[in-house]
């Protein structure tokens, strides 16, 4: 492997769409006023941050799990609207067999459907199978959550079931887990270019 993936390397992933950089504990300061006015934006999520309190508890979590080297958050930047507007973290990472999970994606109401989203996870793929060589990302998320399902078959990811029962959600309910994945040779040959096709 020529690229070693290090978490305590600063990446930073830009096009002139959208700007990720690593998520900071100071950036509560930028990101607090998603906890308190959009606390719906954790409905379907394994973590709320919809209060103030969560959201300083969110990104404490995120700090940590960045210091074991088995999670890094990157907060989103929307260099159209000069607003930041949410995160996204790459879990599970497993430098050994090369493979990881990307999730833990929330958008403000007002960067939803704007298009942010798949100039992010472009990138992001671009970082994960060309730069740092993973050969597989994984997607789970609640099976009832429709939108975001959607949004991550419309990537070109692959459905390959559900996980019935295996977890809890925010509110102390179970949830069956979808999981959906992409994998570097798809990217390469067929996947990059038809995202790339989609990016407005």
């Amino acid at each position: 492997m020529n690229n070693t993936f290090d978490p305590e390397k600063d990446y930073l992933l830009e096009d002139n769409y959208a700007l990720l950089r690593p998520l900071k504990s100071g950036d509560f300061e930028l990101l607090k006023n998603f906890g308190i006015n959009e606390p719906e934006l954790w409905k379907f999520s394994l973590q709320n941050a919809g209060t103030e309190e969560g959201m300083r508890e969110y990104l404490k979590a995120a700090m940590e799990k960045r210091k074991k080297g088995t999670s890094y958050s990157f907060i989103v930047f929307d260099k159209t609207k000069n607003e930041y507007a949410g995160s996204t973290r790459l879990y599970d990472i497993d430098v050994a067999s090369r493979n990881l999970s990307l999730g833990y994606t929330w958008y403000g109401k007002n960067f939803q459907g704007t298009g942010l989203n798949k100039h992010c996870k472009y990138l992001l793929f671009e970082f994960i199978f060309e730069q740092m060589e993973f050969e597989r990302v994984e997607f789970r998320l609640d099976s009832e959550n429709e939108r975001s399902m959607q949004a991550i078959k419309s990537l070109g990811c692959t459905f390959e079931g559900v996980l019935r029962n295996n977890g809890y959600r925010t509110d102390g309910t179970r949830r069956n887990s979808a999981v959906l994945s992409m994998l570097k040779s798809e990217w390469l040959e067929s996947k990059k270019e038809l995202l790339k096709n989609k990016l407005i």
